[in-house]
């Protein structure tokens, strides 16, 4: 029989056994887990089985959606918000007619305001009518205001140029002004006297402002009694891009992405949910003071077309990329034009590509050059259309456009408005629109859409992705979904063209589509995780694409792309990994073929990532979610690194002897 003090020390013993027995399963489980939890990713960097991506791949959609162009991008300040344009049209073309936003300064003893077809512009006949009732008014000068979008962003020591249209029986006597949203703060002023102006008069002129308010607005009044008409009303920076018209700040985020293509101007803008309100071109050109301006009944608003058809293609210049026409085909989303009279249309889109690309000479091409630009615009993009497919008529309409075009102009590449990555057109084409809105996993999955597209026939044109489903204001997680189609459209680049995110614009005032990729208002503005996506993949187009294989327990969850790239002096090896999953992954990245060195100063690793994958970027915290980059100094042909959970992650392999190879290809 066992004595007491034996008792005790087998006790020990097992109570040690089990100790070391639980620690030795720790380990293993964590060694097991450690296991898991890792990824290969073997790049083949031989030039043998590398393939030269489209020049053209990723660039810009950008639609009259979200006030992106009136009360954006285009930096006229005088708003035509809704009902109304700078003109007086938008109120109709009976009179009296609304004229909000315009107000009236004073009350009606001492001011009455109404229109009037009084304009000296055939295209556009409504003016204003100003009757100050009074000689000495209640605070001593009554008269008219605008708002902006929202109020006008002015600030101090800029110049703010004022264009406008007056007309008087009598002696004027007014002063034109900006102050703060509520007429508090005077910031900017200037008299305007002139006598003999029976006959309409254009007044310009510039303010200078002497302070900042971003919520101003622009003041007309007088304290003298009689009558003044108005009539174009415009009041611009005097620093957009290159004087172009274009409000600086976000032509310099689009510079950023470095966009080989624009397309424009929509979208559902193109088409109108009436074919009357429909986008045309022949109305958005020439003097500013004659375009009549249309609803986009759409998306609910009115524009005065002052960001026109000349505008965009020369917003396409600025930028370096190549001007993707979008017309309409005769369709809108509530009716149709026939093919038997469909004549008209097809003639107004010859006379459209006339206007950008013939001669100074030539009937159209000699309304640009009086624009200003002799020379012709590159025009070698049109889209027939948008979304139209399945309406009725578009197939007939298509090929209308399609012949003449050819005929005329056959160097120009045609797009269709229908879908052939699944089976193949029944009509002639030389690219096909391909548009996908779902949800991240949709879209994550999405990365392998064009593995099984025919190579033969049309090549791709994915002129509008998003994630636009549990994406929120645009977040991490939406991002990171679509950072693993573009992916996809790397690896399918044979056989994909182009490709565009939508939409590019949201004035944080009317969010009619959401998300954006840029979201702004008068003064300020922030990229959403969508447009910093783009950044990591703007050196792309051009570059040169190598096979990857991945290989992880957790594959599911990752896509991967190897690219071979070049600036002006550097040629980098760039390996791009998506995690969208929520486990950190010890990774393991080993290059073969690689017939350079690799420069360990100038590499670099960039992540974008955040705490929580539905994390977005606001006004308030605008850099949240954004790509943080920092030196890899351990850079070799095999890498150890961490992947962490819901990331973009990107390796720059700085290598030395490349050369001009990639531009070569």
């Amino acid at each position: 029989m066992m004595g007491t003090k034996d008792a005790a020390t087998v006790l020990c013993s097992l109570l040690l056994l089990l100790s070391l027995s639980c620690e030795y399963s720790q380990a293993a489980e964590s060694d097991y887990l450690q296991a898991q939890n890792t990824a290969l990713l073997e790049v083949d960097a031989s030039w043998k089985v590398a393939r030269k991506i489209p020049q053209t791949l990723f660039g810009l959609f950008f639609e009259e959606i979200n006030h992106a162009g009136a009360g954006g991008i285009w930096a006229e300040l005088v708003s035509n918000r809704e009902i109304y344009s700078i003109g007086f049209e938008a109120g109709g073309q009976n009179t009296p007619s609304n004229i909000d936003p315009w107000s009236i300064i004073g009350d009606e003893s001492s001011i009455y305001v109404t229109t009037e077809r009084a304009s000296r512009f055939s295209k556009n006949i409504i003016a204003l009518r100003m009757e100050v009732l009074c000689d000495h008014c209640p605070g001593g000068s009554v008269g008219i205001y605008n708002p902006g979008f929202w109020g006008m962003n002015i600030e101090e020591g800029k110049a703010y140029n004022l264009v406008m249209h007056i007309r008087s029986l009598e002696h004027v006597e007014m002063t034109a002004s900006l102050t703060c949203y509520d007429g508090s703060q005077n910031i900017a002023s200037t008299s305007i006297v002139h006598d003999g102006v029976q006959e309409w008069l254009k007044i310009e002129l510039q303010l200078v402002a002497q302070g900042t308010c971003r919520t101003s607005r622009l003041e007309l009044t007088t304290s003298k009694r009689g009558v003044i008409w108005f009539d174009q009303v415009s009041l611009m920076p005097s620093g957009t891009y290159k004087g172009h018209g274009f409000r600086k700040e976000l032509v310099h985020m689009l510079l950023d992405l470095r966009p080989q293509f624009l397309r424009f101007p929509g979208g559902c803008f193109v088409e109108g949910n009436q074919t009357k309100n429909a986008f045309r071109w022949r109305e958005s050109i020439g003097p500013w003071e004659e375009r009549p301006g249309h609803y986009g009944d759409v998306w609910k608003y009115w524009t005065d077309d002052g960001l026109g058809y000349y505008e965009f293609l020369q917003l396409a210049e600025d930028l370096g990329a190549a001007p993707i026409w979008v017309f309409n085909a005769g369709i809108s989303h509530t009716d149709a034009v026939d093919t038997s009279v469909i004549a008209p249309f097809v003639r107004d889109a010859l006379d459209s590509i006339e206007f950008a690309r013939g001669s100074a000479k030539s009937t159209w091409g000699s309304v640009r050059a009086s624009m200003g630009h002799p020379e012709r615009f590159p025009l070698k993009y049109v889209t027939v259309g948008n979304e139209d497919c399945d309406k009725i008529n578009y197939k007939g309409n298509y090929l209308k456009f399609y012949n003449a075009i050819r005929e005329a102009y056959p160097d120009i590449q045609i797009i269709s408005n229908c879908d052939g990555s699944s089976r193949p057109l029944d009509h002639p084409a030389d690219l096909y629109d391909f548009h996908v809105y779902t949800n991240p996993n949709d879209l994550f999955l999405s990365k392998d859409k064009f593995r099984r597209t025919s190579r033969s026939g049309p090549k791709v044109f994915v002129s509008e992705y998003a994630v636009n489903v549990d994406a929120g204001n645009g977040n991490l997680l939406a991002s990171l979904a679509e950072s693993a189609f573009l992916i996809g459209l790397e690896e399918n680049s044979d056989v994909v063209q182009m490709a565009s995110y939508a939409s590019l614009f949201a004035n944080d005032n009317d969010r009619n589509w959401n998300p954006d990729a840029i979201v702004f208002n008068s003064w300020q503005q922030y990229g959403t995780p969508s447009y910093w996506i783009q950044t990591i993949f703007r050196e792309s187009s051009g570059a040169v694409i190598h096979p990857v294989r991945l290989s992880s327990s957790y594959s599911g969850s990752l896509a991967a792309s190897a690219i071979t790239w070049q600036d002006n002096e550097h040629t980098f090896l760039r390996v791009k990994i998506v995690n969208i999953g929520s486990n950190t992954l010890n990774l393991t990245i080993d290059v073969a073929g690689l017939q350079a060195g690799v420069d360990r100063k100038r590499s670099a690793i960039t992540v974008l990532t955040s705490n929580n994958p539905s994390d977005e970027n606001s006004f308030s915290d605008p850099n949240k979610v954004v790509p943080v980059k920092k030196d890899l100094p351990n850079a070799a042909e095999e890498m150890q690194v961490s992947l962490v959970p819901h990331s973009l992650t990107s390796f720059d392999l700085a290598l030395d002897q490349y050369g001009k190879l990639v531009a070569d290809m």
